[in-house]
């Protein structure tokens, strides 16, 4: 029997989880706040914590649990722990992945049809103003449209799959180019400046790194076509925020679906970060999250392409693979390798 302490999950995923888990026959504490150094539980004695991207595992954090062997996060992305202090302290880090490639995809077409056919606008203005009219609401048809994609995993190949059912033109970028993909669904591989100057629709569905970081940036942005539209499934960091504001401003992007936002906790929190005195250049990216929600060309929506009941499932399931693996094995089914 193992301690194990979840945090931030409630609702059905919490009964669903600590069930599985308290029929393998562990003990199971659950939180619904998310874990960092100023939420620290009072009991810590704990061999596994399952996180959730709410979370900051830093350092200080993984100290504060003595006995901890095993960190997962029921995510993708683990940028939110320590992999390096973990693994220094012999601290084992499981990840979800995969469990969501159709499910994101599909998001990110919601968003490209919300912008192309001027979905939210013409809701919004029946809902708010009773007006059955659509006056200003030309929008544009996908087919003969060139989408940029940026990353030929999971998601962007299932994304790849969409477009090619609205008979759009693809061109794609990716680190590792898989000619047998494109040659498989017919789209073509070029770098990054022919996609930035070649496309009306640029989609971004690649991890966040140190290189990535601000992939779309002003440089980037000057390299585009004039009235691009942009999406992002991916991670808000990708694009530089203040960059895009600028870029919207000139007219270079026409339009933005945005599920992902640049220091998403700071625009979640914002009382909190003022008091406790944040960086400058957080403030900036701050003032310009908010520009992006106010602008009548961007559809922002709360990290929300995951929160499908099967996508969920899925990384529930994957959380428990994982713990019961490494209890059994020493090793999570899926480990962070890096």
């Amino acid at each position: 029997m193992a301690n194990i302490a979840l945090f931030h999950i409630s609702g059905w995923e919490r009964e669903y989880l600590t069930k599985k888990l308290t029929d393998a026959g562990h003990s199971v504490d659950v939180y619904d706040h998310s874990l960092d150094a100023e939420h620290l539980p009072d009991k810590r004695d704990y061999e596994v914590l399952s996180v959730f991207v709410g979370s900051a595992v830093t350092p200080d954090v993984i100290d504060a649990f003595g006995s901890v062997k095993l960190i997962t996060t029921r995510s993708t992305g683990y940028d939110h722990v320590d992999i390096a202090h973990a693994r220094q302290k012999g601290i084992s880090v499981g990840y979800v992945p995969h469990y969501g490639e159709n499910t994101v995809a599909e998001f990110a077409m919601g968003l490209l049809l919300t912008l192309s056919r001027k979905l939210y606008l013409g809701i919004d203005r029946i809902k708010e103003t009773a007006q059955f009219s659509y006056e200003g609401l030309e929008g544009f048809d996908l087919k003969g449209k060139t989408v940029g994609v940026i990353g030929t995993g999971r998601i962007g190949k299932h994304f790849i799959q969409m477009l090619k059912g609205f008979d759009a033109r693809v061109v794609a970028y990716d680190v590792y180019p898989n000619k047998e993909l494109a040659a498989e669904l017919g789209y073509t591989m070029v770098s990054l400046d022919e996609l930035y100057a070649a496309s009306d629709i640029i989609s971004l569905h690649c991890p966040c790194t140190p290189k990535t970081t601000h992939l779309l940036n002003k440089e980037a942005f000057s390299k585009m076509k004039k009235g691009v539209v942009l999406i992002n499934t991916a991670r808000g960091a990708l694009i530089q925020t203040e960059a895009l504001v600028a870029a919207l401003q000139n007219g270079t992007v026409a339009g933005a679906g945005l599920d992902v936002l640049e220091e998403e906790g700071v625009a979640s929190d914002e009382m909190g970060y003022v008091m406790h005195g944040g960086s400058l250049d957080k403030a900036r990216t701050m003032l310009a999250n908010h520009i992006l929600m106010d602008h009548p060309n961007v559809v922002i929506t709360p990290h929300n392409a995951f929160n499908t009941k099967e996508a969920k499932t899925r990384i529930l399931d994957a959380d428990f693979e994982n713990i019961t693996s490494f209890l059994t094995s020493s090793v999570p089914a899926f480990p962070v390798k890096i």
